[in-house]
């Protein structure tokens, strides 16, 4: 078996895909590293994943650190992974033993690829975990650029009024989604007004509250990806 190594990168052309007599591609971990935080990655990877479909090659992400990468790559549909998430590197005399130990992570099982139709339930995640990443940076003064304030103009807001409520709408996971985003957002306009009046250290003290009510959405979000299913 040949597998065509960082693919997406450097010298690793699609017209390869043609010459080689490649079975696999591996996606460059540059990808896979920040991929829960740019929609730009995940766009990469959701393509790369249907490009080696459509040419019947079997595909492996590098550079899954964590549990979180793993469950998003198997609902892109790549069910192979490298990286310290999984491992470790090791001596080859204790690859038999740890083979035969290893269990995948519970979140890992029978989670398989969502539907296409599904996507933007991912893309929804990621882009609200961007923007509290963003007010963070805001508050912390690493980046001074406002962030918008409505809960309806954001990109996440703006999904759950169009596509977000059309598709989904019905579902029981959807008004407690619809309560959280307004929560968060109440919450970063008082963080917000804490830092222009020059209370940064309050505002930063409050930021694990943001967080808290940030993992709680995300956590609906994947609830709304199960009743999908």
């Amino acid at each position: 078996m040949f597998a065509l190594d960082d693919f997406g990168t450097g010298y690793s052309s699609l017209t390869y895909l043609k010459r080689l007599p490649v079975s696999m591609l591996k996606i460059d971990q540059s990808f896979v590293r920040d991929m829960l935080d740019d929609t730009d990655d995940l766009t990469i990877l959701e393509g790369v994943v249907s490009l080696a479909t459509a040419f019947h090659r079997e595909v492996i992400a590098e550079g899954v650190e964590t549990v979180e990468h793993g469950e998003m790559l198997l609902q892109l549909g790549c069910e192979l992974a490298q990286g310290y998430g999984i491992a470790r590197p090791m001596p080859a005399a204790d690859f038999p033993g740890w083979a035969i130990a290893w269990k995948p992570h519970p979140a890992w099982r029978d989670l398989s690829s969502v539907k296409r139709g599904d996507l933007p339930l991912l893309f929804a995640s990621v882009e609200h975990r961007a923007w509290v990443a963003a007010l963070e940076r805001h508050l912390k003064d690493l980046n001074g650029a406002p962030l918008p304030s409505d809960f309806h103009r954001c990109r996440f807001g703006s999904w759950l009024d169009t596509e977000g409520l059309a598709d989904y709408g019905e579902q029981s996971v959807y008004p407690i989604l619809k309560r959280l985003h307004r929560q968060v957002h109440e919450l970063a306009l008082e963080l917000c007004g804490l830092r222009t009046q020059g209370r940064s250290t309050e505002a930063l003290a409050k930021l694990s509250e943001l967080q808290t009510l940030r993992d709680t959405l995300l956590a609906q979000l994947k609830e709304l990806v199960r009743e999908s299913r």
